[in-house]
């Protein structure tokens, strides 16, 4: 085998410009796909931001999406809904569209963050107690009921609380 000939495979650095090429296309399809995930994820959060009462499939996604749990292939609202579930972060009895109570949102980001909380927490670990750990710790702030009914805005205010507070090192 001669080097230099047209079916060579190293015809004029042929190889090399070929293998550039490849590379080439294979970041340019990972930036086009990546780019159209990260537009969804802001749609959807902008989404998020117009509603006054978040159902329990939404929080779930976004306190997924945000604690990273999501890293076990969770993609859909639908999916985050399930595993909160399967987790026994929400109550067998909630349903994808019902509105999302506080306390219970609480509970979800206790666990998905894996906070650990006071001494009614430790030992009864019910949503109520996540609840009082949230307000004792400042994430969730002003007059509010744990029975309430959460709104975009609210549940936005608290994930980035939480993120505030890990990323200070003080959860």
């Amino acid at each position: 085998m001669t080097l230099g000939n047209k079916g060579d495979i190293l015809y004029n650095g042929g190889f090399i410009k070929q293998v550039k090429k490849h590379h080439f296309i294979l970041i340019f399809f990972f930036l086009i796909v990546s780019a159209f995930i990260n537009a969804q994820t802001a749609q959807a959060i902008e989404d998020l931001l117009d509603l006054q009462a978040v159902s329990n499939q939404q929080a779930a996604w976004l306190v997924l999406e945000a604690s990273n749990v999501s890293g076990t292939g969770i993609r859909s609202q639908t999916e985050a809904f399930r595993y909160a579930i399967e987790q026994n972060w929400l109550p067998a009895s909630a349903t994808a569209n019902d509105r999302i109570r506080l306390d219970r949102l609480s509970f979800m980001i206790m666990q998905a963050f894996s906070i650990k909380g006071g001494l009614f927490y430790t030992l009864i670990g019910n949503p109520h107690y996540a609840y009082r750990e949230l307000v004792h710790r400042n994430i969730i702030t002003g007059r509010i009921a744990p029975g309430m009914a959460v709104s975009g805005d609210e549940l936005l205010f608290i994930v980035n609380r939480v993120l505030s507070f890990q990323e200070a090192n003080i959860l």
